[in-house]
Formats: C-alpha cells, structure tokens, sequence
C-alpha cells in the first residue's frame, strides 16, 4: 500500500530526491505521467532522473510519497523511460500552461496542482491559479504570508477544482471530467466566445470539439467577424458545414458573408440542399437592410386552424425556429394575413378560431426597409420582431429586436468581449 499525505502540491515533492528501502539514492523526482483515474486523474508512473537516464517507476512500486521522503518498495525494478507519443506529463503538459476555468468562465494559467491520494492512487485534486502558487513555486509562501499580515492583508488562497478544469490542449482532453464536459456545454456561447478569443488557434480547436454543433455554431457567431472567419477557415470544411447547418440561416449567412466567396461557395456545397438555399438567399441582401438583418425561419399557422392547431404546431416546430413568441398566420401561398402571440395561444380557449384572435393590422417592413426605421417601428410598438415582406408582399422572414439592436450599441459595448484581440 502506499503512504502517501491526504494532500499536498507538485511543487513540494518536484526535484526531491527518490530513494529505495535501503535509502540509497536513485535519483530525483522529474514528472509524474497521468492517466484518467475513475474519479479524477491518476498518476500511473513517477519518472526519475539518475545521472545516467531517466526511469520509469510504477505509482504501485511506491511505499512512501510526501514532500520529505519518496521511496520505493524494495521488490520494484524501475525501468529506463523513452516517451511515448500521446503520454500525459504533469511538469510537461500541465504546470505553465493554460487551462479553461469553467465556472469563472475565463482563460487561466496553472501555477501548481494539489495532489492527493484517492483510493490508494496519486490524483490531481485541484488546480492553483493564484499569486500564492507561484510564491510557493519559488519558495518564497512564507514570506508572502508575513509580508501580507505586516500589510494587514491576506494571501488568499486561488484554486480550481479539477472537476472544473476545460484543458486546451488536445491529448489533455482525456483527463476533462464529465462534469466539466456538461458545464462547458451549458456555458453561455458569449462566455465560450470570450474564451476562443484568448486562446491560440490549436487550442480553439479542442474547445469547439468538446461542445455540440448547434453551441459552436452559436459561440462562433459571437465572435468579432475578423476571429469568426479565421476559425471557420481553419476547421475541417465537414465539421464546418456541419456547424453551419444548426446555426440559424441569418447567423450563417452571416459567418459566410465574411468569408472568401470560393470558401463560402465549398462550405454552401456541403450542406443540406434546403439549408443552404435559405442561406443563400439571405446572403443575397445588403448587410444593413431588413433582408440582410431578417432570420427565414418563423413559425407560421394557416387561418383556419384553432388555438389548439396552433398550440401543436408551435410545440412541432419550436426546436426549428429562433423565436416563438409570434405565430404569424399565413395563407396558402405564403400572404401575411396576421400575427397571434403565444400569450395569446395559451390563455384563449382552445376550440376557438385563429381568426378571431389575431391582429391582422400588424406592422411590417420591405426587404430594403433600412436599420433606424425597422428599430423605430419596433420600439414605437414594443416588438419583440417584425416581419419583412419581399417585392411580392409574401413574408420572407423576421427581423429580432435583438438582432437590430446589436447595430445601435455603442462600439465600446460590442468590442468589449473582443478586448483581448
């Protein structure tokens, strides 16, 4: 069994001496390989400097490990060490590097690890991030705390869990735990965009893998377009596409609108046929016009349904649309004839007619209509969107308040998560 302390950091047992039972030396502690344990990452073998080679000694053939004495069992046979590609080394791969701080959402850098013992194994408990840890590093933590008490302040403590801990290199992604998986798909893809903007492009790699396509598609729309283009670029054209096709078809076309015409054309190609006509189509509008604004997908109800027609064909095709908040009531060959709310649909009895219910004096705007009259129609009338008519006043699609209101914020605004490029 080894014997090993509840806790302590990598930076105490670094460079200390190893030694067998017989306390001769065999060398000193050089890195620790890791692997993914059942709980958190687990140390399966301890490498070791001697003054001829470095060897390899199982986590298993330890007797003793803590920051005073590291000895090892004396039936052991440490064997010379060759990398291995792929291998996982704590001192190589982990300590200096950055990592993702899920819950504070943001890009940090390791400055040590707390190890611990978790049944019977050596595992990363938690990651320092903090002042402290590279005090510690140095060997300078006492000093610290004596100096911040004569200031009458505190040397606080700044550690991550590893259980929320989002590597950024690749072949760490192994060590990711499930729960910082879940977290990570659940952050907010403004969050995730702040994240990708800090990070190098091979990085931004293993962060896009780790979400599903539909939140990479939203965190890359966040993007500013200069970032947002060069990452599309830079991905596989398959997983691009793929990305594309659970966007929205104005955020895709969006993100097309600011690629070459050739890479735009190749990714169009690659998508669904109906997806990518939408897309084409909207990228056919200027940029600052409601055409160019608009989303094509919305929901729609025929004129002789009921609230209950209405209320399941919301339900059917909510997942598809951007915004529920309206239905609008269109005839057979796509006329706008009114727009029902879906306040509206819940709160009237369900056998009554969608005819009775809908305003049908509802406010629209051309495919040409510019960006101040489509944001004063919306503020005039408290919108959450409006629709926009093509030449033949058939609806072609929606203009969101927060789609138009994006273009009137203050520059200062838009550009502050884009502050670290």
């Amino acid at each position: 069994m080894n014997e090993v302390v509840s806790e302590l950091y990598l930076s105490a047992v670094l460079d200390n001496t190893v030694i067998n039972e017989q306390g001769q030396q065999i060398g000193k502690l050089w890195d620790l390989v890791m692997t993914a344990g059942e709980i958190f990452p687990e140390v399966s073998h301890l490498l070791v400097k001697s003054p001829t080679s470095t060897l390899a000694i199982p986590w298993k053939d330890i007797s003793l490990f803590n920051r005073f004495v590291i000895s090892i069992k004396g039936e052991s046979a440490p064997f010379s060490y060759g990398p291995r590609e792929g291998e996982i080394l704590v001192r190589r791969d982990i300590l200096d590097k950055q990592i993702v701080d899920i819950n504070g959402a943001k890009v940090v850098r390791v400055n040590d690890l707390k190890l611990g013992n978790q049944k019977n194994f050596l595992c990363i408990f938690a990651v320092d991030i903090g002042f402290r840890g590279l005090l510690r590093r140095l060997g300078y933590e006492m000093l610290g705390e004596k100096i911040a008490r004569g200031l009458k302040k505190e040397l606080s403590h700044q550690e991550i869990s590893w259980e929320f801990v989002q590597p950024l290199e690749l072949n760490l992604s192994r060590l990711t735990l499930t729960m910082a998986r879940e977290q990570m798909a659940d952050m907010h893809p403004a969050d995730i965009a702040g994240i990708i903007s800090q990070i190098s492009p091979k990085q931004i790699q293993t962060v896009l893998t780790s979400l599903d396509t539909e939140t990479a598609g939203e965190a890359i729309h966040e993007l500013n377009p200069e970032l947002r283009s060069r990452v599309i670029t830079q991905l596989d054209s398959e997983q691009a596409s793929d990305i594309l096709e659970e966007m929205d078809p104005d955020e895709a076309a969006d993100v097309l609108g600011d690629l070459p015409e050739e890479k735009a054309q190749e990714l169009l190609g690659l998508m669904d046929e109906e997806e990518a006509e939408d897309i084409q189509e909207l990228m056919e509008h200027e940029d600052d016009t409601a055409g160019g604004l608009m989303n094509s997908e919305f929901l729609t109800i025929a004129p002789d349904f009921t609230v209950s027609d209405a209320l399941s064909q919301t339900k059917l095709l909510a997942a598809d649309v951007e915004t529920v908040y309206y239905a609008y009531v269109v005839d057979s060959d796509e006329y706008l004839l009114g727009v029902v709310s879906l306040k509206e649909l819940l709160i009237t009895p369900p056998e009554t007619p969608i005819t009775e219910i809908m305003t049908s004096n509802l406010k629209t705007v051309k495919v040409d209509a510019e960006p101040e009259d489509i944001l004063e129609l919306i503020a005039k009338y408290n919108l959450i969107a409006i629709p926009v008519l093509d030449e033949k006043e058939k609806i072609a699609g929606i203009v969101t308040v927060d789609d138009i209101l994006e273009l009137f914020l203050p520059y200062a605004l838009r550009r502050r998560r884009y502050r670290h490029h």
